[in-house]
């Protein structure tokens, strides 16, 4: 996972009020695995900023995926 990949949470974190499924995108990363995630709604207002780590987070793909997509 690198800066701005578009990832979604694979566990709830009710007390933070997101939600498996949700789409976040990469904007820092703290240390390796370790990243700062903001979650946006349709406009682009951001409603929630949090640090999550692989872990939590798969990335999406809008292309085919191959051997160059995956580096």
């Amino acid at each position: 996972m690198k800066l701005l990949d578009v990832v979604a949470l694979t566990e709830d974190l009710a007390e933070l009020g997101l939600h498996r499924g949700q789409v976040g995108t990469i904007v820092d990363e703290y240390e390796p695995g370790v990243f700062e995630v903001e979650f946006s709604n349709l406009t682009g207002q951001a409603y929630a900023i949090e640090t999550l780590t692989a872990s939590q987070l798969m990335i999406l793909y809008h292309q085919p995926i191959g051997e160059t997509t995956l580096v």
